[in-house]
This record gives structure tokens, C-alpha cells and sequence, in this order.
């Protein structure tokens, strides 16, 4: 009977042995986070995205096209927004200077840029697109605009962009090439306010860039004159001394030199740097 009483303890042994493992082994993977779920809590969620903000200051007639690239740039970062902040390059510039928050420049101008940078608000620009002048009036043309010498004529009301402003400085390198001094009845902050003021009908005719003509579609008609091409401005962008995440602000202006960015210029009408 002794026999037979150890024969049966044995296995019974052995089997107490076997599930205490095999529920310590499970307790254990329990405990454990699955392969390739970093940062991911008891419940098997993950960890929230951190929110950041990633603030451009940028000319009036980057609009459209740098509201776009941002839908791309932000599907791309989680977490990530885009604060667009559209004026005249002038504008941005002072504040910048002044200490306003930003983290990318671009400017419709390389003087205006210069201004920044000599400031130590920005360093290593890069030039990134290109655009000229056109003259553009109301649809139907009122006033009835042919050349560019019309423009001084007393009984047209011109507008143009102020002297401090990028359009404005190629407007006065404009008007000095072609020996005529313009009929300005209004001198605005930004090319955006000039094309309003055309398209509106409170003026009979305008210089802004091709771009914003182009955009304005039928709204505007387009006087091409010869005059208007032989001043070029050139597009600098920064990274600003000031940036919250300079690489972040970097891969933005990556993203405006690179590929997709020049792409998206082109169709605007914007030329190459």
C-alpha cells in the first residue's frame, strides 16, 4: 500500500509544478508591453501626441499657397499646427524686431530680410521663388488702360503699394525705369489691400505681382506692359533666431525649398529662385 501511495504523489507533484509555471508565465506577459507599442498604458492605449504650434510669418502673397502646404505639413506631424500669419513684408519685419513670437520668415524682399537678419532675428536665409509686377484694373476696364504711361494720367485714380512695403519699393524701381510718376491716389500696406481696392472699383488700375493677378482670375483684367518686367523681387525665407523648435521650423522650410514646395510656387506663378 506504501508503494502504491507514492506511485499516485508523484505525478500529482508534478502537475502543481507545471500550472504554477504556466500562470506565472502568463501573469508575467500580462505585465509586459507588446513588441512594438512603446508608450502604450495597461489599457493598450497610447500615449497622447504633444501639441505644438509652429508660427509663420509670411508676405501678403504667399497666401494661398503657403495655406496649403500647411494642410500637407500638418497631416504629416501629429500634434502639429500651423499658425499662418500673412501681412506686408514690412510689417512682419518690425515684429520680428520687436519681439513678436515667430518661427519662419518669408519675405517678399531680400532688403527687408537683410533688416532681420542684421537685427539677430534671423540667420541664413534662402531665397526660395521669384515674382514680378503687373498692372491689373477692374474688369471691363473703365478707365480705359492700355500702357503704362496711362497710369500718370490725372483723371485715373492709381493705388499702388507703400514705399516701405516690397511691392512698393519694385513700384518706385518701375516708375524711376520708366521715367513716369504715377497717378497714386492711395498708397496701401500690402499687395492684397491694392488688389481689394482694384476689384472693388475704387480704383481704375493697380500694380501688384503676377501672382495675386492670377489668383484674382476674372475679377481683374491684366494690362501687360513691358515696363513692369524689368524689376524682379526675390523671395527670401529664415528660420528665426527666436524659433520654439528650430527643427520643426527647419523641416517647413524644407518642405517650401524642397520638391512639393516649388511645385505648389510654380502653379501659382511664382518663378524659380
Amino acid at each position: 500500500m506504501n508503494r502504491t501511495t507514492r506511485t499516485t504523489a508523484r505525478p500529482a507533484g508534478r502537475a502543481v509544478a507545471v500550472t504554477t509555471t504556466a500562470l506565472l508565465t502568463a501573469a508575467l506577459a500580462a505585465c509586459a508591453a507588446p513588441s512594438g507599442t512603446q508608450g502604450a498604458n495597461a489599457t493598450g492605449s497610447t500615449a497622447p501626441v504633444e501639441e505644438q504650434t509652429l508660427t509663420v510669418l509670411a508676405a501678403a502673397s504667399l497666401r494661398d499657397v503657403f495655406a496649403d502646404l500647411s494642410e500637407g505639413f500638418e497631416a504629416e506631424h501629429d500634434g502639429v499646427t500651423v499658425a499662418l500669419s500673412f501681412a506686408g513684408s514690412a510689417d512682419l519685419a518690425d515684429q520680428l524686431l520687436s519681439g513678436s513670437p515667430g518661427d519662419v520668415f518669408a519675405s517678399a524682399d531680400t532688403a527687408t530680410m537683410d533688416r532681420v537678419v542684421e537685427g539677430g532675428d534671423a540667420a541664413d536665409p534662402v531665397v526660395f521663388a521669384t515674382n514680378a509686377l503687373t498692372v491689373v484694373v477692374p474688369a471691363g476696364n473703365p478707365g480705359g488702360v492700355t500702357s503704362f504711361a496711362d497710369l500718370a494720367r490725372e483723371d485715373l485714380k492709381v493705388v499702388v503699394c507703400a514705399p516701405e512695403v516690397p511691392c512698393g519699393s519694385a513700384t518706385a524701381k518701375v516708375e524711376a525705369d520708366a521715367g513716369t510718376t504715377l497717378h497714386r491716389v492711395s498708397e496701401e500696406a500690402s499687395v492684397t489691400d491694392v488688389l481689394a481696392k482694384v476689384t472693388a472699383g475704387e480704383a481704375d488700375a493697380g500694380l501688384v505681382y503676377v501672382t495675386d493677378a492670377t489668383l484674382a482670375g476674372d475679377d481683374v483684367e491684366v494690362v501687360d506692359v513691358p515696363e513692369t518686367k524689368t524689376v524682379m523681387n526675390t523671395y527670401p525665407i529664415a528660420v528665426t533666431s527666436g524659433a520654439a523648435d528650430a527643427a520643426l521650423a527647419q523641416e517647413w522650410l524644407d518642405l517650401v525649398t524642397g520638391p512639393v514646395g516649388q511645385a505648389a510656387l510654380a502653379k501659382a506663378g511664382f518663378g524659380a529662385p
